[in-house]
């Protein structure tokens, strides 16, 4: 069965999934946690490097609204053209950060985002899937 399709068992884009959680998880354990958000994303991205991943850093996705762009936001990184991983140096994530992974995903018609913390003790990392229901106001 292909790896990009979420069944019970299976995770949307398992392998590369663990593969992103596992280089941050290798630069928090290098540099711990304390530093701004900018020195973490310099080390991912010498991490993702080193590890062969594929991302386009600080990538812009375009934010359309009723056919037409109306922003862009940009990507912590974009790894391998099917996630968008954000990165935070915070106590905790939170309920706010979930939301926002996910108007990110809605607006860009991605199905994955990980959410990575490294300002915690132990690094704090959650995948977000895009809901397949479209709220209807």
């Amino acid at each position: 069965m292909n790896d990009n399709i979420q069944v019970k068992d299976k995770l949307l884009y398992r392998d590369l999934s663990y593969q992103v959680i596992g280089a941050a998880m290798e630069v928090h354990k290098n540099l711990g946690s304390g530093f701004l958000e900018a020195v973490y994303e310099q080390a991912l991205a010498y991490e993702f490097d080193l590890q062969g991943i594929r991302y386009k850093e600080q990538h812009p996705l375009p934010v359309d609204y009723k056919g037409i762009r109306v922003g862009d936001y940009f990507a912590d990184f974009v790894v391998e053209d099917k996630i968008v991983v954000e990165i935070k140096s915070i106590s905790k994530l939170n309920s706010s950060h979930e939301a926002q992974a996910h108007h990110y995903l809605a607006s860009t018609g991605l199905e994955l985002a990980i959410l990575i913390n490294f300002g915690a003790q132990s690094l704090e990392y959650k995948r977000i899937v895009r809901s397949k229901i479209e709220n209807k106001y």
